[in-house]
Parts: C-alpha cells; sequence; structure tokens
C-alpha cells in the first residue's frame, strides 16, 4: 500500500514558496481561496494574490490582463466550475496563445461529496481540444509541486489539475519531470497500461496482480496528456502489443481518447480504455468508492489488460 499526501495543500504552499522567488508570479482565484489553497500564496505575497470574487469569467480575464502585462498569472478554482469560463479560455487564452496558467482543483471525482455538479470528468477533454493548450495531470504531490516552475517557465497556455482528495505517494525526491515526456514506472512486455492521475498508483496495483497470473505489464506514468508522448507510446505499442489506458476522467476525449487516436494512426494494437463511462457520477462520503463503483477499480483494469493480451 502507498502513503497518502495532502496533494493540494502541497501544490500550494508550493506555489506560494515558487512566487516568494519569481516576482512575475501572480494568482488570481474565484472566492475559493482557501479550498483550493491558494491562501498560503496570499499570505506570502499579498501584493500578487486577487480574488475576484465568484466569477470565473473575470478571473480568466483577469489573468489575461496580467499576462498581457508581462506576469506570469497562475488562475485558480474548481476544475468543475472553469466550464463557467470556456469561452474566455478558449478565446482569450487559447486562440491568442496567452501565457496564463489554469489550475482546474478539486479535479475529477476528487470533491466526491458534491455530486456530478462538481465532478470534473470532462475538463481534460475541453482543454485538450483547444490548440495551444498543454495539458497536464500530475500523479501524486511530488510530481504535482515539480510540475509548477516547469508551468511557469513554459511559454503559452497550460492547464494542470489538482486533486482534493489524499493521493498516494509514488515518487520521491528524485524524480524528475518533464512536460510532454511519459516516465516508465515498471517494466514488461505482455501489456502496457498508460495511466495518471489516481489511476497511476491503482495501475501499479493491477500490475502486481497480472504478474502473478503471468502477464507482464508494463507501467507508463503519462503525467503529459497534451503534447502526448509520441515517441514512448509507439515504443509501448510496438514492444508490448496491447495498450490499457486508465484515467479518473471521461473515457471519451481524455488520456484514453488521446492514446487509442494516436496508436490508430501510428501502430495499430488492441486498446482498452478504463475510466468513467459515458454518464454523470453521484455523491459519495469518499472517493475510492465512486472510482470502484465507475469502472476504475484495480480489478477493471486487471480484466482490461486480459482482454487487451487475448486480442493481440
Amino acid at each position: 500500500m502507498f502513503k497518502l499526501d495532502n496533494t493540494r495543500q502541497i501544490f500550494g504552499e508550493a506555489l506560494a514558496e515558487y512566487g516568494v522567488k519569481n516576482k512575475k508570479v501572480v494568482v488570481v482565484t474565484a472566492d475559493v481561496s482557501s479550498s483550493v489553497m491558494t491562501t498560503f500564496f496570499a499570505q506570502k505575497n499579498p501584493e500578487r494574490f486577487f480574488n475576484v470574487g465568484i466569477a470565473e469569467a473575470g478571473m480568466v480575464d483577469t489573468a489575461v490582463g496580467f499576462a498581457l502585462s508581462g506576469f506570469i498569472p497562475f488562475a485558480n478554482t474548481f476544475a468543475a466550475l472553469l466550464l463557467r469560463a470556456t469561452e474566455q479560455i478558449r478565446t482569450c487564452v487559447a486562440y491568442a496563445n496567452t501565457n496564463v496558467k489554469i489550475v482546474g482543483s478539486f479535479a475529477g471525482l476528487s470533491d466526491a461529496k458534491d455530486g456530478a455538479t462538481h465532478h470534473s470528468i470532462m475538463d481534460l477533454a475541453v482543454f485538450r481540444a483547444m490548440p495551444n493548450m498543454t495539458v497536464i495531470v500530475p500523479s501524486d504531490s511530488i510530481e504535482a509541486r515539480k510540475m509548477i516552475p516547469l508551468m511557469a517557465e513554459l511559454e503559452g497556455p497550460a492547464y494542470i489539475r489538482i486533486s482534493r482528495a489524499e493521493m498516494p505517494i509514488i515518487f520521491d525526491e528524485s524524480h524528475k519531470v518533464e512536460i510532454g515526456k511519459g516516465i516508465t514506472v515498471r517494466d514488461g512486455n505482455d501489456v502496457s497500461i498508460i495511466a495518471n492521475g489516481h489511476l497511476l498508483s491503482r495501475a501499479l496495483e493491477a500490475a502486481d496482480k497480472l504478474s502473478s497470473q503471468g502477464i507482464k505489464a508494463r507501467v507508463v506514468n503519462m503525467h503529459t496528456i497534451k503534447p502526448l508522448d509520441m515517441p514512448l507510446l509507439r515504443k509501448c505499442a510496438q514492444e508490448t502489443g496491447a495498450i490499457v489506458t486508465a484515467e479518473e476522467h471521461s473515457i471519451i476525449g481524455g488520456l484514453g481518447s488521446a492514446v487509442a487516436e494516436t496508436i490508430a494512426d501510428e501502430n495499430p494494437v488492441p486498446v482498452k480504455r478504463v475510466g468513467v463511462a459515458d454518464k454523470f457520477t453521484e455523491s459519495s462520503k469518499e472517493l475510492d468508492p465512486l472510482l470502484d463503483k465507475y469502472g476504475m477499480a484495480v480489478d477493471d483494469i486487471v480484466k482490461a489488460a486480459q482482454q487487451a493480451v487475448k486480442q493481440k
């Protein structure tokens, strides 16, 4: 079993510390600073923290103004509520190729108790479809923290999703991340399980179960959905001949779609997608039961891998 960590708190603290070092960083939020942990930034950098109230579209436009003035704005609110600002993000950020960093907190099903209206199962599909937009899904708190300077130094729009729920700690301080470069966490030659976010730890557990059945699963941490690591994906298809994707998102438009589209064009092999089927979810006190109920259990990944191997 993995130890757990409060990813949103660590991200908030790290953003505040980075803001001390980089005076160009500003944070804009939409009246949820105590929830998304931008209060840490406000305490350390009060002159560069701005709360626009419950106005997500205004938050994005304010961030655009800062970017055009030479600052590096991080616009932070709930991932599900960012859909209210889709027009501003599309036109003023993506189309204009503005240097705005968007943080979708309480992402996926992690805001479990608040139900379907607060579950973000389509954010990756929306942002991935926008030209110029980089899309990042860190798989633990260490990876989330290390993405902050990389995002800040990246020229152009970027989106990162942060979980409300505690996440398993997978990596240590030696972990190196690079935007657009996936990481092989475990090797194997029978099937590749490509995962990110909460599902990476479950993919590793699934690989253990598959190993006991004689199936050697390769596990890849694909923390960047766009740009996708095409060379690594081709290598997985060529060397294992079967692929499973696992994500805390709809199977439509996110990691699964990105991988399936690429494989269909480049090197067709069986691809099975693990994620939320084409449906809305419901409330729960905890995240894990929701993941299990909506098709993202460890055994769901195992079953998908078994099916993919049989279709080789």
